[in-house]
């Protein structure tokens, strides 16, 4: 097996046991403080690393793009990511980071590169109610105990959204077609930790007309299928009467959607829900593997129509 090949398959393996690469790197000083703070991404969403290349200006630009690179034949836009986070790189922006994400393709200058952490998923807690929105959780490297290095992941969905306004879709759309009628009392249950995708995603609902209810993390989904079983139970119906589709992002703290999907899959009273994993992790291999955890569709993010397109599917 090639080097590339073991990479994958050793990753994929990682997202059965609810684990995930955190790529670290620090962004300079912190305002006003000289401390240089761990910001990380998740290993998945990385293309490559690269010694910065030559930049070109481009006029008019937004005030946090540094202008387009031609990497490997493709013109890509570069994104100041220290000035963006508002830290001030006194060592300068000489490392690039290439992601793909939701089917576009971006750079990232950053300070420096420092390591790839092994994590698991609930070494990493939900950052809302912690200040700041270019974040979406808070990683534990060291685990939970006290003293642990704390790094920032950041929320690549708001900071494009931020830099590049008219680089995602705001997922509702003319095209999306008519409402989604579900039968009564059932609703669609989704999980996303990115405040940005939850806003996106419940006006795609709204626009569909259908009743839904939004949790923030795989394992509060989790809990949420459970209790609302229980509730079915005492009225004397199932979790069928209550939830007609779940809808998860992979990305999440505490549990992801690769887990989540397992676990709603192997449990007889979840099994025929229909699942669709909604993410901006695409390739060939995050969707090899949402096949293999017993998904019934994938959509990347963040189209309405094809969101729309896989609920009609997997519901009729």
């Amino acid at each position: 097996m090639s080097t590339a090949l073991h990479e994958i398959d050793e990753r994929t393996n990682l997202t059965a046991n609810n684990k995930f690469e955190l790529l670290l790197f620090r962004l300079g000083e912190a305002p006003g403080t000289n401390h240089r703070e761990l910001f990380g991404i998740n290993v998945f969403k990385v293309r490559e690393i690269l010694v910065m290349p030559d930049i070109t200006e481009i006029a008019n630009a937004p005030p946090h793009v540094m202008g387009i690179a031609n990497i490997r034949g493709q013109v890509i836009t570069v994104i100041n990511l220290p000035k963006v986070v508002g830290c001030n790189p006194s060592k300068g922006t000489s490392i690039l980071l290439v992601t793909e994400y939701a089917r576009s393709t971006q750079a990232f200058a950053v300070e420096e590169v420092n390591e790839i952490a092994r994590l698991d998923w609930n070494q990493v807690i939900a950052a809302e109610g912690k200040g700041g929105n270019l974040i979406t959780s808070i990683a534990r490297l060291d685990g939970d105990k006290e003293g642990s290095r704390l790094a920032q992941v950041l929320d690549v969905e708001q900071i494009l959204r931020d830099v590049l306004p008219n680089s995602a879709d705001e997922m509702v759309s003319q095209n999306i077609g008519s409402k989604i009628t579900l039968p009564a009392g059932k609703v669609i249950l989704a999980a996303d930790d990115s405040p940005l995708a939850r806003s996106l995603i419940e006006n795609a609902l709204k626009a569909l007309e259908v009743p839904y209810v939004m949790t923030k993390t795989g394992l509060e989904a989790w809990s949420k299928i459970q209790s609302m079983s229980d509730i079915a139970a005492t009225e004397g119906k199932t979790i069928h009467d209550k939830v007609a589709l779940i809808l998860t992002d992979l990305e999440m703290p505490e549990m992801d959607g690769f887990t989540l999907t397992r676990y709603i899959k192997s449990d007889q009273r979840y099994k025929s829900i229909p699942v669709i994993i909604h993410s901006s992790l695409t390739g060939e291999a995050n969707e090899n593997h949402v096949k293999s955890v017993g998904a019934d569709a994938y959509v990347a993010k963040f189209v309405a129509e094809e969101l729309a397109d896989a609920m009609r599917k997997v519901l009729s």
